[in-house]
């Protein structure tokens, strides 16, 4: 099994590593290719607006394709899910194949379903790492470093949805949210897990939607803003080397340019806490009334 998570054999499993938790049921191999078929339990805990918070079903499909591939040689590099429905809390399957497994990049595909309804389908690419300099222009936004003391589950706004009850948040760019403000559509916050664990390439699947959406900002009445479909990509092999802080903080930041017919486009950046980039990400969300109840 790939080391896709941080938490070791003898560690104990923080809510998201139990919640994201996938089972294998099958494996069929066919020579490079080959499927195999896992179960998982969406969790209630993890709500955002409609449904399910859209970061933490990427994370379960990316738990599982990593778990598919079973190869530590090869880090994940491209995630794209489209949402088709959000899904109840309960059992779901997940359906990943290997598609193609070449000789340093691997293709796979998921597939989520709950009671054989579509959930979510999602494209991956593993690879190993290639010989090539680091150029960089996208340097980490001069803000107030993270707070000494990190205080799991603050909102960033009244009403803010359950999932957020997970995070440590610092919000350090972004006006407030339904205020019809003429502010740039850009949120920017320090970034972790309440149960400290070290960054790795499934929280970063998290962090990854885990702010308010940027169109808040110019919006007046409450919405959501469900995700119809995300790309993450990967820019760190994990988990990094040397001895990982579980208590470390990201960098994310998170902007939109255009809403349109009620869609919306929001790209971000997740730097660690050195400046380096772990991963960048962009997504179409629409906006919806918020439901009454």
């Amino acid at each position: 099994m790939a080391d896709a998570s941080a938490a070791g054999p003898s560690a104990t499993l923080t809510a998201f590593d139990r919640d994201t938790a996938v089972s294998e049921q099958s494996r069929s191999e066919h020579g490079a290719a080959g499927r195999v078929q896992f179960a998982a339990d969406v969790s209630a805990q993890w709500r955002a607006g409609r449904g399910p918070h859209g970061g933490y079903l990427a994370a379960m499909l990316l738990r599982a394709l990593i778990e598919a591939l079973a190869d530590p040689g090869r880090a994940p590099r491209s995630l794209t899910i489209h949402y088709a429905r959000a899904p109840q809390p309960g059992p779901v399957t997940i359906d990943a194949t290997i598609e193609r497994h070449g000789r340093s990049l691997s293709t796979l595909s998921a597939r989520m379903e709950q009671d054989g309804t579509l959930i979510a389908l999602g494209l991956a690419a593993f690879s190993v790492p290639w010989d090539a300099p680091t150029v960089t222009e996208l340097p980490m936004p001069d803000v107030a470093p993270q707070d000494p003391e990190r205080k799991p589950g603050i909102p960033l706004f009244k009403g803010a949805p359950p999932f957020t009850s997970h995070l440590v948040l610092q919000s350090r760019i972004g006006a407030v949210p339904f205020s019809g403000s003429d502010a740039p559509m850009e949120v920017g916050a320090w970034l972790g897990l309440a149960e400290a664990r070290p960054i790795d390439a499934l929280s970063l699947a998290f962090f990854s939607d885990a702010l308010f959406s940027p169109p808040f900002i110019r919006l007046t009445e409450p919405s959501t803003t469900p995700t119809i479909d995300l790309t993450i990509h990967f820019r760190t092999p994990m988990p990094r080397a040397g001895d990982p802080d579980p208590e470390e903080l990201c960098f994310a930041r998170f902007r939109s340019g255009l809403i349109h017919e009620g869609f919306f486009e929001e790209d971000g950046v997740i730097w660690a806490s050195d400046g380096s980039i772990l991963a960048q990400s962009r997504q179409m969300g629409i906006v919806l009334p918020r439901p009454i109840g």
